[in-house]
């Protein structure tokens, strides 16, 4: 038990400073960008371009990419635009790549933002040639941000919330297989029932697909288990793959794109998975890795520890609260569609809460609705929740 405790505690020392530094990164880009920039760019051929290219640097998971990139969708966005965003958002991100860049070395994060923008550019051109737009993109012509120092840093704090669940569990592998599987362990394994570096990707790859994978807090998995002998080229599959697939990301894709769209989106993630993840072995050199070096025991990594451990047990006590809060009859209920996880539970409540006259509010993901008290019009939930980036549907 100690020595988990002890691995488990480098794990939050390896990641802790570089998570908190790409929060931080993402909140000055929230606060910077104009409103509406997104809407007004993303459109054709360079729209889709432009939508890898923006998409890289956000640190969105899959489950908070749906909404955003089939919201870009419904407000002007082409469907190529749509799908590259989809496809290269969720592997990348600047909490991602520099994460990735402490535990696995420099060229593989730099190797893996190529890899998104590669994915990205081909699965979105693909679907831009096949479904060109003849829509015209928002003439909106807002020239600033009018968002706050105060909305950044509230950004930042709810792209730690939408993950936080998923850090624990990548944290608690890392640790549990750094204990239990020793240096040379996983490669033996592989070289048994994997057959080589290519078998471990597919391998990596039939886990991967269906499950959901965060970009950020799978890189401690993926580090623990190259540290194991995984070949870093099924490392790179793994953290493509994941990230950009899983089985309620698809589901979304399919019924609101369609299925020619969702088997382009399909076949180019896992085709250009497989194939990078093979060059990248056939290319550079996997000693450049340096997963869990455990080099970073100073004051800031400590204090970004302990920092990351209070924000995980105040995300875990707002769930709680919030999922034991009591409906009233007065309520008024909503049925909602597009929310895929706690974190889009969590921002329509703040978003709902902020309504004018609204006392009290309620917003379950199983079944998805919305539950307000108080001096609120139906419209102006039902605004709110569309301006959230969420549908309002009829159920029986």
């Amino acid at each position: 038990m100690m020595i988990f405790l002890q691995n488990l505690w480098m794990v939050l020392l390896e990641l802790s400073p570089w998570l908190l530094f790409g929060t931080a990164l993402s909140s000055l880009l929230h606060k910077l960008l104009p409103p509406n920039w997104i809407e007004r760019q993303l459109h054709g051929k360079w729209g889709v371009l432009k939508s890898v290219l923006f998409g890289i640097p956000l640190p969105l998971c899959s489950c908070s990419v749906i909404p955003t990139g089939l919201g870009l969708e419904k407000q002007g966005s082409s469907k190529g635009a749509t799908v590259g965003f989809l496809i290269a958002t969720p592997q990348t991100g600047v909490d991602s790549i520099v994460v990735s860049a402490s535990f696995l070395g420099l060229p593989f994060a730099l190797f893996k933002v190529g890899a998104a923008l590669l994915t990205g550019m081909i699965g979105g051109l693909w679907v831009e040639k096949e479904f060109p737009t003849e829509r015209t993109p928002s003439t909106t012509t807002n020239s600033s941000s009018n968002r706050t120092w105060s909305d950044a840093l509230e950004h930042g704090f709810d792209v730690l919330r939408s993950i936080w669940r998923w850090l624990v569990i990548g944290i608690l592998l890392s640790a549990t297989i750094s204990t239990f599987i020793p240096a040379d362990g996983m490669g033996t394994w592989i070289n048994q029932y994997a057959w080589g570096s290519f078998g471990a990707s597919l391998l990596a790859l039939g886990i991967s697909v269906p499950l959901y994978v965060c970009a950020t807090a799978s890189v401690p998995i993926a580090a623990a288990l190259v540290q194991g002998g995984l070949p870093l080229g099924a490392a790179l599959v793994f953290l493509m793959a994941g990230p950009a697939t899983n089985v309620a990301t698809i589901g979304a894709v399919r019924e609101a794109l369609g299925n020619r769209i969702t088997t382009i989106y399909l076949s180019t993630v896992i085709v250009g998975s497989l194939l990078l993840g093979t060059l990248f072995d056939g290319v550079l050199d996997t000693t450049l890795t340096h997963a869990h070096a455990h080099e970073h025991q100073t004051w800031w990594a400590q204090g970004s520890a302990g920092v990351l451990l209070l924000l995980i047990a105040y995300f875990a006590y707002q769930e709680f609260t919030m999922s034991n809060q009591e409906t009233t009859d007065t309520m008024q209920t909503v049925a909602v569609d597009g929310m895929t996880c706690n974190g889009c539970v969590n921002r329509l409540h703040k978003v709902l809460s902020r309504l004018e006259g609204a006392t009290d509010v309620v917003v379950t993901l199983e079944p998805g609705e919305a539950k307000v008290d108080g001096a609120v019009s139906r419209d102006s939930i039902v605004k709110a929740i569309e301006g959230a980036g969420f549908d309002v549907v009829e159920r029986s």
